[in-house]
C-alpha cells in the first residue's frame, strides 16, 4: 500500500511540476509574443483558468506528501519526503503572499481597467513564478530520490 502511494504522490507532484514549469518557460513565453495587449488577456485568462485548479492541486500535493510522511516514517527516505513537504509548504506561503494577489488583480484587468504598471506587475509575477518553479522540482526531485 506505501507502495503505491509513493508512486501516486510522485506522479501527482511530477505533474504538477510539470504544468507549472511548461506555464513558465511555455506559455508564458507565446503569451509574452502576442501583438499588443493579447498577452495581458491571455495571461488574465490563464489566471482565472489554473487559479481555479491550482489551488486544489496544490494542497492535494501536500495532504498525499503529508500522508506518506507519516505511513512511511520509519521507512528509508523519509527525511526526503519530509523535506519536499517543507517546500512544497514554502509554495503555497509564496504563492498566498506574492504570487496570488498579482494574478486575482490581474484575471479582472481588461484594456479599460488594467493600471499603468501591469507590464511591471506581470513581470514581477514571471520572476517569482520562475524562484516556484524551482522549489517545486527541488520537492519533486527528493521525492523521486525518496522511492529509491
Amino acid at each position: 500500500m506505501l507502495s503505491a502511494l509513493e508512486v501516486v504522490t510522485t506522479v501527482v507532484v511530477g505533474v504538477m511540476v510539470g504544468v507549472e514549469f511548461s506555464v513558465a518557460f511555455v506559455m508564458n513565453r507565446i503569451l509574452n509574443a502576442l501583438p499588443e495587449d493579447s498577452g495581458q488577456l491571455g495571461h488574465a485568462h490563464g489566471g482565472r483558468m489554473l487559479g481555479a485548479v491550482m489551488p486544489v492541486w496544490y494542497i492535494g500535493s501536500l495532504v498525499l506528501v503529508g500522508i506518506w510522511a507519516v505511513a512511511g516514517w520509519n521507512h528509508h527516505g523519509t527525511g526526503l519526503v519530509v523535506t519536499a513537504g517543507a517546500l512544497l509548504i514554502f509554495s503555497v506561503v509564496m504563492s498566498l503572499l506574492l504570487l496570488v494577489p498579482i494574478n486575482n488583480r490581474n484575471k479582472t484587468w481588461t484594456p479599460d481597467n488594467r493600471p499603468a504598471d501591469w507590464k511591471q506587475q506581470l513581470n514581477r509575477w514571471e520572476r517569482l513564478h520562475y524562484v516556484r518553479v524551482a522549489v517545486l522540482i527541488a520537492a519533486f526531485a527528493l521525492l523521486v530520490a525518496a522511492l529509491t
